[in-house]
C-alpha cells in the first residue's frame, strides 16, 4: 500500500509497548517507527523525524501526558497524538483533548479499534474508542471549560497577579484584547471576578 501510516508508541510499561507493537507489526499499511519508554525519548525522536501518529500514555514518569502532548504538537503540528490509557475519567479525557490530542483510547482496545481511531484522527476528526465515546456522551456539557491557547496564557499571567496592562505588554497585544480574553474566561468558568476565576481554575487543576 502506497500511503503507509507512520506510528510511534510512547509508554513506560514494557508489556504495553510489546502488546501494541505486536498488534501493529503485521498490518500492511502501518509503519511502526519506534517504541519509547519515556516522553523525552519520544520527543527527541520527533525532533528528528516526521511521524503521522504518536500513541501516548497519559502517565509517564518523566512528564505528564498533557505536557507531553503539548510539546509534541508544538514540534510536529501535523502529528496526530492519540492518548492511550486505562483511565476513563471524563475530566482527564477532556484535558488531553484540550492539550491538542486528536484522540483517546483505552489500552484494552482491539486492533481494529486502534487502526480505526488512527485513520479517523488522520482525516482531522477526534478519534475515541467506543467506551470513551459513551463516557463523553453521558458527561454533562460544559463541566470543564475548553480554553484557547491565548486564554491559557492570560489565565497563567492573571494567577501571577499581573494587571491587564502588564499582561498586554507581556503578550504584545492591546489591553482591550486582554480584557476580552478575561471576560471570556469569567464566562467559561462561570465566575464574576478575577479572584474567583483564579480560585476556580486552581480547583479544577488548570494551574
Amino acid at each position: 500500500m502506497e500511503n503507509k501510516i507512520s506510528v510511534i508508541i510512547i509508554d513506560d510499561h514494557p508489556i504495553v509497548l510489546q502488546g501494541f507493537s505486536f498488534m501493529l507489526q503485521d498490518i500492511a499499511h502501518i509503519d511502526l517507527l519506534g517504541a519509547f519508554t519515556s516522553a523525552a525519548e519520544g520527543i527527541d525522536f520527533l525532533n528528528e523525524q516526521e511521524v503521522d501518529v504518536a500513541l501516548l500514555d497519559i502517565n509517564m514518569p518523566d512528564m505528564n501526558g498533557i505536557d507531553a502532548c503539548e510539546a509534541i504538537v508544538k514540534i510536529r503540528p501535523t502529528c496526530k497524538v492519540i492518548a492511550i490509557s486505562n483511565n476513563n475519567e471524563q475530566s482527564i479525557i477532556q484535558r488531553m483533548l484540550q492539550s491538542g490530542a486528536s484522540g483517546y483510547i483505552l489500552k484494552n482496545a482491539s486492533t481494529e479499534e486502534l487502526i480505526s481511531c488512527m485513520e479517523t484522527a488522520l482525516i482531522g476528526e477526534i478519534a475515541l474508542s467506543g467506551s470513551i465515546k459513551e463516557i463523553m456522551k453521558s458527561a454533562t456539557n460544559g463541566s470543564l471549560p475548553v480554553l484557547t491557547r491565548r486564554e491559557k496564557e492570560v489565565l497563567g499571567l492573571l494567577v501571577k497577579g499581573l494587571t491587564t496592562q502588564e499582561i498586554a505588554d507581556k503578550m504584545f497585544v492591546s489591553p482591550l484584547t486582554i480584557e476580552s480574553h478575561r471576560r471570556n474566561l469569567l464566562q467559561k468558568f462561570k465566575v464574576s471576578n478575577s479572584v474567583s476565576l483564579v480560585h476556580k481554575a486552581t480547583e479544577l487543576k488548570y494551574i
